[in-house]
């Protein structure tokens, strides 16, 4: 027999909003909206009475908001939610907030509710992966830490100069970026970061960072040269790569095609790196769904650097750590809170200036 479909729960303060989001997802098969509410009041009797998998639920709320709503749950009852938020400079915080805190993904709500049916697929598909996600990788990092693992075997040959560290990240990947940088020192060599996110939300996630991080973390200007202590996100719906101007390795910018299914894509970073840096590159992958970025780790691990993943257990979503642990490209795999401690104790001596090949 077929899988029943995913029960969805809408809550947005909107008649009209939740009868547009109904109507949209009620035309795939796979989806059945089990009930809306109109507040997050609503939407807790719901949740009691109608068990759904998912829920979407807006940023803005009356009563309570969206945001506060959100950590109640996560606390109280984890399950897998979609945040369907306006991009508003307030309501890009907030959203990012919310994906700190534990939902799955987000929804940018068009400028018109009449031109909702634009997003009408990326809802479905981020509906379908939350259904799919693994809402216990919060309290199983938590575990993690608690245990503190003993120290891993250093890394041969890895060193820290010239050294430039990878990281990728798509679904879940907000929090777990956040969870490495955060318990980072500011001595570390150079940091890029794709993670998968429409363009409004990287310059502001790299703010957010930026002020919770001892690291300085900004969004990358196409040209400028690396500099320890410093992690660059690829802007939104730009590919990213580091290039070389003169002696110095340099962010680069390109265009709007789709790598790997992605823009920016983990691979094209990746391969950039494996291509500038072979013996001095060090690949992070985190939580995701899809392969983006298994091709381009295996590139930077056979090219005499080093890769690590992200876990099972911690993972939001175990595809592109999987995806690149079954093909080879993974070196070690770790808890997402043990990630961090690696990286500090493998680069713990003085480092400064422009990073050269």
């Amino acid at each position: 027999m077929p899988a029943r479909p995913i029960r969805l729960l809408i809550v947005d303060d909107s008649a009209l909003m939740r009868d547009l989001l109904s109507a949209l997802v009620s035309r795939d098969a796979e989806i059945e909206v089990v009930g809306t509410a109109a507040d997050t009041f609503a939407a807790r009797e719901a949740i009691k009475r109608l068990n759904p998998d998912v829920l979407t639920l807006d940023v803005e709320m009356p009563g309570m908001n969206g945001i506060s709503f959100l950590e109640k749950l996560m606390a109280l009852r984890p399950m897998p939610v979609v945040m369907v938020s306006t991009l508003t400079q307030a309501g890009t915080f907030a959203t990012l907030r919310a994906l700190e805190i534990g939902a799955v993904d987000v929804v940018a709500k068009p400028a018109r509710a009449t031109d909702l049916a634009t997003i009408a697929v990326e809802l479905t598909d981020k509906i379908k992966i939350a259904a799919a996600a693994n809402v216990g990788a919060r309290r199983a990092a938590s575990e993690a830490a608690v245990a503190r693992p003993g120290a891993l075997p250093p890394m041969a040959g890895c060193s820290r100069t010239g050294a430039v560290i990878g990281i990728g990240a798509s679904t879940g990947g907000v929090e777990a970026i956040y969870a490495v940088l955060a318990a980072l020192p500011a001595d570390m060599p150079p940091i890029l970061i794709v993670q998968h996110m429409p363009a409004p939300f990287t310059g502001p996630f790299a703010s957010r960072l930026d002020g919770f991080c001892a690291l300085r973390v900004k969004e990358a200007d196409d040209g400028e040269a690396l500099q320890p202590g410093t992690a660059y996100m690829a802007p939104g719906g730009r590919q990213f790569e580091i290039g070389r101007i003169g002696p110095n390795l340099v962010c680069r910018l390109g265009g709007e095609a789709r790598v790997s299914g992605h823009v920016p894509s983990v691979d094209v970073l990746f391969r950039s790196m494996a291509r500038l840096c072979p013996l001095s590159s060090l690949g992070v992958i985190l939580t995701g769904m899809g392969r983006d970025g298994a091709a381009g780790l295996l590139d930077i691990r056979l090219g005499g650097g080093h890769t690590l993943g992200q876990n099972e257990a911690t993972s939001v979503i175990y595809g592109m750590p999987r995806a690149a642990f079954e093909i080879g490209a993974v070196e070690r795999q770790l808890p997402l809170q043990a990630i961090a401690p690696h990286l500090a104790a493998i680069f713990s001596a003085e480092t400064g200036g422009p990073v050269r090949p």
